[in-house]
């Protein structure tokens, strides 16, 4: 099939592994790199023309997720592009119309990425310029009536950007009377969050807000692997969605359910044929999976990214208030409430500290789950540091994410990580520090500043203060890329003083790793 593609005389454009898909067909070289290139990356052009990159200027920035490489390109390839690390960042064949990048054009953070796509698809296939999040509502809505049938359609709404715009497209798509919600406080909420949702939906037709904190922390109790907790809370979920659509009488065949879904979310829980599992999204554990088959789940927004949702939003008359809230996982503060199995102590590295502490990542086209490097260093130097944890990054295997030690009650030496799992009173402490981190990034407009903030409580710490805060200001666009931004030196003071007047929390730290290879989220 893939030699099908390169032989039809059709324009094609290789992306980062693509690239290194093609360069294998047709006879490159491709092998393992000495060092990886994670994140960002300045691209200097050879001087070849090339209708590709027409209009790009010199030294670019671009954004990679590579170890290998393409060593030698095919014959009749002209190499229009390289990197410091990459000698092939972009190439060419112009008689056959097969072009590829090392990089990701697709991403904010690629700064003429937009270009380069737009000179592939208007230029070179001679597409019509046509796209525009917006104009798509009515083929949305209708999208919806077919899938819906003469059934209504059931939410369990969360009051997050993509829940509330997929409620408002179905109410749009079917009227009030088709369309109902509830909100399900899973007792791994923020603070304030039921209250805000009860304000928000109370006039959308939210039927109820079922209390469901004992059930959920039951079901999660002793388990410490990510993934697992994903799943379980995903099932959780289909548990109470049964028991409510149950005693609502919703059985009869006439309801289906609503998902806020969006395309992220799908790519990274391997819900396309060719793409591995980063992490499992709730929305796509086994029994929502058997929903999805049997046809019983409708999810307007599963091909828009976050911020064409926030564009439809826009268009359906939503509030800035809502659209403009920073994302949250579905998974709530478990998924930031970080377990771990044993006690084990920091490893004293060349460069810092190795935290027995998982984290998901993405390096490449796969998933990484490694240990995180911490660093003696309060992060004033802002971008250096930010460079600096990327060099780490690459040239270490096994660390996919480096933090930065901001405040602490002992040395990183003096630490440990801490045998521990989800309860009561570390999601109530996880849900302190994060109100004073909203509080003060609220106060100081800081949120306006960056796309998400996660607080993360991770098992670390020293004597009776064993859990640690790590703060994850990022800027992006559609959560497939994501930069580590720089607080102010003010603010970022402050916020550590607050955080540790608390008595159980050990240190503060900041995370300075970029996406790629760090995920937002750290499970």
């Amino acid at each position: 099939m893939e030699m099908a593609v390169l032989t039809a005389g059709i324009p094609v454009l290789g992306i980062c592994y693509g690239q290194q898909l093609i360069a294998h067909l047709l006879g490159g070289d491709v092998r393992p790199g000495d060092k990886g290139e994670f994140g960002l990356a300045l691209l200097d052009l050879t001087g070849e023309e090339s209708d590709l990159l027409r209009g790009v200027a010199d030294h670019q920035q671009v954004w990679m997720s590579h170890r290998d490489k393409v060593a030698a390109p095919p014959a009749g390839f002209r190499i229009l592009a390289t990197t410091s690390t990459c000698d092939t960042g972009a190439i060419e064949d112009s008689a056959r119309r097969i072009y590829a990048v090392q990089f990701h054009p697709e991403v904010v953070h690629t700064t003429e990425g937009m270009r380069i796509l737009r000179n592939f698809l208007f230029d070179i296939c001679g597409c019509e310029k046509d796209w525009n999040a917006g104009q798509r509502i009515p083929l949305v809505e209708d999208l919806i009536r077919q899938r819906a049938g003469d059934r209504n359609i059931f939410f369990f709404v969360s009051g997050g950007v993509d829940s509330t715009v997929a409620f408002m497209l179905c109410l749009d798509a079917l009227g009030s009377d088709r369309v109902r919600g509830v909100y399900v406080d899973t007792g791994l909420m923020r603070e304030g969050e039921t209250e805000f949702v009860r304000q928000t939906f109370g006039a959308f037709g939210l039927i109820r807000i079922e209390e469901c904190e004992e059930e959920f922390l039951a079901a999660l109790e002793g388990v410490r692997e990510p993934e697992l907790k994903r799943h379980i809370i995903g099932e959780q979920f289909v548990k109470v969605q049964e028991r409510i659509i149950h005693e609502m009488g919703l059985l009869s065949g006439r309801w289906i359910l609503g998902q806020g879904t969006i395309y992220p979310d799908t790519i990274e829980s391997g819900g396309t044929a060719k793409a591995a599992t980063i992490k499992t999204h709730h929305n796509r554990v086994p029994g929502i999976q058997k929903l999805i088959e049997s046809g019983h789940i409708v999810e307007p927004l599963a091909d828009f990214y976050k911020d064409e949702v926030r564009a439809i939003g826009r268009e359906l008359g939503l509030a800035p208030q809502l659209l403009e809230r920073h994302p949250f996982p579905g998974p709530g503060l478990a998924i930031r409430c970080l377990c771990a199995e044993e006690d084990q102590p920091f490893t004293r590295m060349p460069d810092g500290y190795l935290l027995p502490v998982r984290s998901v990542g993405v390096q490449g086209d796969s998933r990484s789950y490694a240990p995180v490097l911490a660093i003696e260093a309060f992060p004033s130097a802002g971008a250096r540091l930010q460079d600096e944890a990327t060099e780490l990054v690459n040239r270490s295997r096994g660390v996919n994410r480096v933090i930065a030690r901001v405040a602490s009650r002992e040395s990183l030496e003096h630490q440990q990580v801490f045998a521990s799992t989800i309860t009561h009173g570390r999601v109530a402490l996880l849900r302190r520090a994060d109100a004073v981190v909203r509080e003060l990034s609220r106060d100081s407009e800081f949120d306006k500043e960056v796309w998400q903030f996660p607080v993360i409580l991770i098992p670390a710490g020293h004597g009776e203060a064993r859990d640690s805060v790590v703060l994850r200001p990022i800027q992006s666009v559609d959560g497939m890329t994501a930069d580590s931004v720089t607080m102010p030196d003010e603010l970022l003071r402050e916020m550590a003083r607050r955080l540790m007047e608390i008595p159980e929390i050990a240190a503060v730290y900041y995370d300075l790793t970029h996406k790629p290879p760090g995920t937002i989220e750290w499970e």
